[in-house]
């Protein structure tokens, strides 16, 4: 029988003990004060990278900021690969800063830059804003590449919770939409369908940090209308055709309400013919990889995502 991991369940224990109002109680801007205020006590010591730069790409409805972060030594490494970032948060909370230390992490042991994209957020920006910036700041990057120190050739997107709905939804559209071509999909943990119907919902809504009031509570903020939900852009997993997509990595936790449809995305992409690494993090709960300062699966699950990125970047570089 499966088993919590010993670290996950002491943080479980560790924010029962807090007694932190739950995010729909706060509104939008009072769980993002309280997403922002308590995450870094979880994610640890920020590790150092080569530079750190705050820009702006052209969005569909103005500036989008986007952090670009260079790993350590990469003033010797010429043209860099990218892996294009979205942050989870449920569409409605997280920021540059809640993932500082994921993208750090990533960019030092995948040896690539990180570019972090800072998408317009609900409920002030429902569906599909956060879908129109991603995939903008993603074709910004290929299009500014080579004053930017990228190799156009080597781009990859990824993300955590929503912002790997937003990375699989970008490896669509840049499929069927005239680029840029990706090498690779990096999806922690993602929601792939808004239904939200799965065994595991029910199974694991209470009790593992991301509950069913939460989940329903951020599917509200995002969506315009209950016909959003069949929407592919919203729901990756209700798309007509997976075929012909960038390789992907796939990390689910087991105790994460969106096991299921995680796995089941992995599974419809490789009966689609897409290569698929998909790796199920079993005593881990829901939103874990920022959590590399309390839970040691954290550093393992993006040790797992760098090198996943190193050899996607080597095989596009051929």
């Amino acid at each position: 029988m499966k088993q919590l991991d010993p670290q996950a369940r002491a943080v479980l224990e560790r924010v029962a003990r807090a007694n932190l109002p739950p995010y729909p109680q706060l509104g939008a801007a009072g769980a993002r004060q309280l997403y922002r205020e308590t995450r870094g006590a979880l994610a640890g010591a920020p590790p150092e990278v080569e530079s750190v730069e705050d820009l702006h790409a052209s969005g569909p409805a103005g500036d989008i900021r986007v952090r670009l972060y260079r790993p350590r030594g990469a003033a010797d490494a010429g043209l860099l690969p990218v892996l294009v970032f979205f942050h989870g948060g449920g569409w409605t909370i997280g920021d540059l800063d809640t993932h500082d230390v994921v993208c750090r992490v990533l960019a030092d042991l995948g040896r690539c830059a990180v570019a972090s994209v800072d998408y317009r957020l609900a409920p002030e920006h429902k569906f599909p804003a956060a879908v129109d910036d991603a995939v903008a700041a993603t074709r910004w990057v290929a299009d500014e590449a080579a004053r930017l120190g990228i190799d156009a050739r080597r781009i990859a997107v990824g993300g955590d919770s929503a912002g790997g709905t937003l990375a699989a939804v970008v490896a669509l559209i840049a499929r069927d939409g005239g680029g840029p071509p990706l090498a690779m999909q990096t999806l922690i943990y993602p929601a792939t369908d808004m239904a939200a119907d799965t065994p595991s919902h029910l199974r694991y809504g209470e009790g593992h940090l991301l509950t069913r009031d939460a989940i329903l509570w951020f599917r509200a903020n995002y969506l315009r209308d209950a016909a959003d939900e069949a929407d592919w852009r919203a729901s990756p997993l209700k798309a007509a055709d997976l075929s012909r997509l960038p390789p992907a990595y796939v990390i689910t936790a087991g105790f994460d309400p969106l096991v299921d449809e995680g796995r089941a995305y992995a599974d419809r992409l490789q009966a689609a013919g897409v290569p698929v690494t998909y790796e199920c993090f079993e005593g881990m709960i829901h939103g874990f990889v920022t959590m590399g300062g309390a839970i040691a699966a954290a550093n393992h699950a993006l040790a797992r995502c760098a090198q996943g990125l190193r050899l996607a970047f080597a095989g596009a570089a051929r």
